[in-house]
């Protein structure tokens, strides 16, 4: 069997490597882990990965986990094209710099949006509001050093192309967008750079990555969304009161 990904496009990752994927023609099969309903809480998922998250590759009997070192993996397996991963030594070091910054200050922090408005409620809880602007100004902070330790005045985080760093960050900064607050609002800068990475990934692919999220609203709104089952509300529970 070729190669496996296992996603779920509600998560900021997996939409990146999704993207990834579609975008250089990486021919992949789909395996589709619905969080809302528990399906990586299960033990037919544990054994692909037993930190039970996504996004997961499975490449024959190799297993990988963490959406940088699953994006690393595809560019260098697939030779795709050079930007991506640039293989000058100092422009992938800004892209391995902006990598390990991001784990820390973009990476949950921009996805707690998605805890406070859809998934909290769903399981009956509630994120205290001291949380809650907590997380805004934490935003604000990481959006100001964004634009001025990384983008300053180049195209794109790392230099004057896309790179794999452009891609993990905007899908991150999208999250709170799509549900209502405009990360990008009086920063013409970083909406600019969004405009970019935009245009180069082209609208119909990130429409098509971007669809469950962009709808998760919506779906509450009407009681479409499933209620987690048991095994899976006490981990978001765990997950909620780790919100700083």
């Amino acid at each position: 069997m070729g190669l496996e990904l296992y996603l779920d496009l509600l998560s900021q990752p997996s939409r990146a490597v999704y993207i990834f994927a579609k975008k250089n023609s990486i021919p992949f099969q789909l395996r589709t882990v619905d969080l809302l309903k528990g399906q990586h809480r299960t033990k037919e998922f544990f054994q692909v990965n037993s930190q039970q998250k996504v996004p997961v590759l499975k490449d024959g009997d190799f297993l990988l986990t963490e959406s940088t070192a699953i994006l690393i993996y595809l560019s260098c397996k697939y030779q795709v094209a050079d930007h991506w991963y640039p293989s000058d030594l100092q422009v992938r070091s800004r892209v391995h710099e902006y990598l390990g910054w991001h784990a820390d200050n973009i990476r949950g922090t921009f996805g707690v949006s998605l805890w406070t408005q859809v998934l909290a409620p769903l399981i009956g809880a509630q994120v205290p509001e001291e949380k809650v602007d907590r997380n805004k100004t934490n935003m604000t902070l990481a959006l100001q050093r964004l634009e001025e330790v990384f983008l300053r005045d180049r195209a794109f985080l790392a230099g004057q192309q896309v790179t794999l760093a452009d891609l993990l960050a905007l899908e991150e900064l999208m999250q709170p967008v799509a549900l209502g607050y405009n990360v990008f609002e009086g920063r013409p800068q970083l909406a600019a750079w969004r405009e970019r990475v935009e245009a180069f990934l082209g609208a119909e692919l990130w429409q098509e990555a971007r669809g469950p999220i962009s709808s998760i609203l919506e779906q509450k709104a009407k009681h479409l969304l499933p209620v987690p089952p048991p095994e899976a509300c006490q981990s978001m529970l765990l997950r909620i009161s780790r919100i700083p």
